[in-house]
């Protein structure tokens, strides 16, 4: 009698623990569903995005002394070789789609599968930047439902420039190292708006891991990634070979007006 009982109870008790679970990751993804406010992004930058706090919290408990390195620059002062070499890198349909680009997914998940490994991620400017501005990298089921969602809200809210200004502001481009400024002065020595398409095409290739690839000519990888970006760059017209050489010479040419 005593058996039936306590099978019964802890039956009873398995539900009320179901019950209380499913309506903490109800409560818990719905929220993304109102929170945070995107209108505030349309005029306001972010001080700090949760990749950045997740990056900090991290040299804390490895007992690292380290702090974000970043400087936001407009758009209009990101040099229009870098816009290009994004967008072609990270999400060539980002002008066309609406946050979520499910060709390029679907052939990640055909070829993670084939390689049994999570390598290749299908994701779009608009869905790094709201893992970027709200979550942390840590892959798994409940982050990715979330992130789908502020996708959504940022689309809805904001514009494709607003979205790709925030991004090239706020994505991790370096061990520390934010924002696409930040970067131009940390890799090459320029400012965002001095990049020159090669440079541009490099800091492109480096974006899915930044603090492991390089840019100092050291791989081969990157080399010759960033040199696939620069000729579709060339073949789209974005870059005109012979100009930019023209353009470099320019220090040492002059005109003589008779």
């Amino acid at each position: 009698m005593n058996r039936k009982y306590d099978i019964k109870r802890w039956g009873k008790m398995a539900s009320v623990m179901l019950i209380l679970a499913a309506g903490f990751f109800a409560v818990d993804i719905g929220r993304y569903f109102f929170y945070p406010d995107m209108k505030y992004f349309k005029k306001h930058n972010p001080a700090k995005t949760a990749f950045m706090e997740y990056r900090e919290m991290t040299w804390r408990q490895q007992g690292v002394k380290k702090k974000i390195r970043k400087i936001w620059v407009p758009l209009s002062q990101v040099s229009p070789y870098a816009l290009k070499a994004v967008i072609i890198a990270e999400d060539h349909k980002f002008w066309t789609h609406e946050g979520f680009d499910f060709e390029a997914m679907q052939y990640a998940l055909e070829k993670n599968i084939k390689q049994n490994k999570v390598r290749v991620g299908g994701s779009t400017i608009s869905q790094q930047l709201a893992k970027n501005l709200f979550l942390t990298p840590k892959k798994n089921p409940v982050r990715k439902i979330k992130e789908a969602i502020l996708t959504w809200r940022l689309e809805k809210h904001l514009s494709k420039k607003r979205i790709l200004e925030l991004y090239l502001n706020v994505a991790e481009w370096g061990d520390g190292i934010f924002g696409i400024e930040m970067a131009a002065r940390h890799h090459f020595g320029v400012s965002a708006s001095g990049l020159s398409p090669r440079q541009a095409a490099m800091l492109a290739v480096i974006l899915p891991n930044p603090r492991r690839y390089r840019t100092d000519g050291s791989s081969r990888y990157v080399t010759r990634q960033a040199e696939r970006i620069y000729r579709i760059m060339v073949r789209q017209g974005i870059v005109v070979e012979e100009y930019d050489e023209i353009m470099k010479e320019s220090d040492n040419f002059s005109i003589t007006i008779p």
